[in-house]
């Protein structure tokens, strides 16, 4: 087994030598690549280098090859190891299919894919248990599926490299990791872009023909399924040094990718690796990607809107009112679009709460969130800076001790906790958080009886806040003021939540459901809340983190962004209607503001209820960036591309958009300033 086992291993990395080889001559040839001015070295770079990078990561993807051949053994059949085995495999897909299991909080189809695999394993081992003589069949059948999927991945990753270039000019980088997470749009895209289904059907052919001209011989050899042991532990030995030199062959070639001309990189890059490499690093370089102006003119834009100088918006605040100090509890509910309350549309009178809670305090009725998904709502409201391109600054590296809500807060004697029903090591909270001076109380922190209901997501939204309550209440004996960051968790699918506390039925697994108990959780905390002695000296900033969906018929449909917001203290401030357009940035400055803080800051939001306060809205996915400003809306996209579009409303749809018919250059210039400076300047320290 394992000389059939190398002999598949040394073919398959030379096809991938091949295949990189030929792929690289193509992008030569694309449209997008405009300067062939390569000198001898840079030639040997992309050829030579370049085939060393593919035949490694070719090395590093053999380790599925690898658990295969340690899988086949006869020993596993025979008494009592094999029964033992299939009774462990039958019983797991029996849990799965009668009991509620980590894939039934997953929802969608996630728990039929898993019976499906468990019975597929359970069925064929027992085929093979009972049935000796097809054993060798089968692995000789499975070994030639791993070397046709091997084949078929090559191939086809090439002839995605080669549309992916020429679309972007560039191997994979954050764009391709989030067609990822848009499946369902990229891959319709794709199928309106492009003749599919002739491209699979000569891809599949030449799969099979490749497989069939080089593998056939090693495929017919039958499998032996006696190996001994210590050979395994030989040839895993020796793979485990072959894949160490690998990765590090892959990491000591990105010296050689930092050449002044960016094709020489690209080309000699292995296009797995940049993905992967993509995928940990979570971003994307505006400058290189987006349309910019000369760094003085886009500054000058920022330093005009803020009042600032040098090179950041960094500038002190002055309240205009006397300095107050009370508690600030900020509440980002997940998933609560604005159209869900009655206040803004809604038919189906799902949140009370929030709906009574916009009467009573300072509603602010056209806030756009900057993105689509939770971090980009802790972003805004944390540090105040527009969405910048590919992930948000909490998921990446190296993000603490950022300039954030807390910062300014603790220079005023405050507390900083942040509240988090589920593990914060989800989407790097806790790094981030912690890492910026917040003390953190999540799952970890819950006692058992603390926890009366949970999910694959963490405790229900009651539980959360009553802990909050708890926390709180020792945070106010010491007499020092609090401020209190508490994301909820429930408003998210499985949609479920404690019985008998909503109309809808615990266990309807509905969006409306999720909104209802999430709302009914939040009445529940404030109504908990005006019980306790810190109350009247407490101001509320509810809002939430994005909105339900973000789908819609246009790149970034505006109703899919609009959320509600609104700050409660009936004690302090009176209720009232705001409907200046407004960016979830603006929030907590405006907050600030209302409490006559006066501090230095670098924040991009604003006092919404300034009187010198422009409308606008940062708006935003992971590659398109919205600005919003007046009805002109402008979107920056990868590969300096623009388009921009009036708001022309109508009674059947308010958020309804044209093309401009000219562009408009003083919008555009303020969309790039603002969104080229903050990739710079907003990760400014303490």
């Amino acid at each position: 087994m394992l000389r059939i086992l190398i002999r598949i291993y040394l073919k398959l990395v030379l096809l991938a030598a091949a295949v990189g080889t030929l792929t690289r001559v193509v992008l030569l040839f694309s449209p997008q690549t405009t300067d062939l001015g390569f000198e001898f070295g840079e030639w040997f770079e992309i050829f030579v280098l370049g085939a060393l990078n593919d035949m490694c990561a070719m090395t590093l993807g053999f380790v599925f090859m690898m658990c295969f051949v340690t899988s086949v053994s006869a020993c596993k059949y025979r008494k009592p190891f094999g029964p033992i085995l299939l009774g462990v495999l039958v019983a797991a897909t029996i849990y799965i299919l009668c009991f509620n299991t980590i894939f039934h909080e997953y929802g969608g189809i996630v728990p039929a894919a898993a019976v499906g695999v468990m019975g597929y394993w359970s069925a064929s081992f027992a085929l093979r248990l009972y049935c000796e003589r097809i054993r060798r069949g089968w692995t000789s059948v499975w070994l030639a599926l791993l070397v046709v999927i091997y084949v078929g991945s090559v191939i086809l990753n090439a002839a995605c490299e080669v549309v992916f270039w020429s679309e972007f000019g560039v191997r994979y980088n954050f764009i391709a990791v989030d067609y990822l997470v848009y499946t369902h749009e990229v891959i319709g895209n794709i199928v309106e872009s492009y003749p599919i289904g002739w491209w699979m059907l000569c891809l599949t052919v030449v799969t099979f023909a490749v497989v069939w001209s080089v593998f056939r011989r090693d495929l017919r050899r039958p499998v032996p399924d006696d190996e001994p042991l210590r050979s395994k532990i030989g040839a895993w030995a020796l793979y485990g040094v072959m894949a160490v030199a690998a990765f590090g062959i892959m990491r000591f070639n990105t010296r050689f990718q930092d050449s002044a001309n960016v094709y020489v990189n690209e080309l000699q890059a292995n296009g797995a690796y940049k993905f992967c490499e993509a995928f940990v690093k979570n971003e994307l370089d505006y400058k290189r990607f987006y349309l910019t102006l000369p760094d003085g003119e886009a500054a000058a834009i920022v330093h005009a809107e803020y009042g600032s100088s040098g090179d950041s918006n960094f500038r002190h605040i002055a309240g205009d009112r006397p300095e107050e100090h009370p508690n600030i509890v900020l509440v980002t509910l997940e998933s609560m679009s604005a159209s869900f309350l009655e206040r803004f549309g809604g038919t189906e009178a799902l949140t009370p709460c929030l709906d009574a809670l916009c009467r009573e305090g300072l509603s602010f009725d056209h806030v756009y969130a900057t993105g689509n998904r939770t971090v980009r709502g802790l972003e805004a409201v944390s540090l105040s800076l527009p969405p910048c391109p590919g992930q948000s600054l909490i998921k990446r590296p190296d993000n603490g001790g950022l300039f954030t809500t807390a910062s300014v807060l603790r220079a005023k004697g405050y507390s900083a906790t942040y509240f988090y029903g589920g593990n914060a090591y989800f989407d790097n909270m806790e790094a981030f958080f912690g890492g910026n001076g917040y003390e953190l109380v999540d799952k970890k922190s819950y006692a058992p009886d603390e926890i009366t209901f949970a999910n694959i997501w963490g405790v229900c939204d009651e539980d959360a806040y009553r802990k909050a309550i708890a926390v709180l209440g020792e945070k106010a004996a010491s007499g020092k003021p609090f401020f209190a960051h508490i994301m909820s968790v429930s408003n998210h699918r499985p949609y479920t939540y404690p019985a008998g506390r909503i109309s809808i039925p615990n266990d309807s697994k509905s969006r409306a459901g999720g909104v209802m108990y999430s709302d009914y959780a939040l009445g529940q905390f404030i109504a908990q809340a005006r019980e306790q002695p810190w109350f009247d000296n407490t101001v509320f900033l509810i809002t939430a983190d994005h909105c339900a969906s973000s789908a819609g018929k246009t790149e970034i449909p505006l109703d899919r962004y609009r959320i509600p917001a609104v700050i409660y203290a009936p004690s302090r401030i009176a209720p009232a209607a705001v409907g200046k357009i407004a960016s979830q940035i603006d929030l907590v400055p405006t907050l600030l503001a209302l409490l006559g803080m006066d501090y230095d800051a670098g924040f991009y939001g604003r006092n919404i209820l300034a009187d010198d306060f422009r409308e606008r809205a940062f708006i935003a996915t992971y590659e398109s960036l919205g600005y919003l400003d007046g009805d002109v809306f402008t979107v920056l996209s990868p590969v300096c591309r623009v388009s921009q579009y009036r708001v022309v409303p109508t009674e059947q749809d308010p958020y309804r958009v044209e093309p401009l018919a000219e562009p408009d250059t003083e919008q555009l210039h303020r969309a790039i300033g603002f969104y080229q400076t903050a990739g710079e300047w907003g990760r400014r320290r303490n």
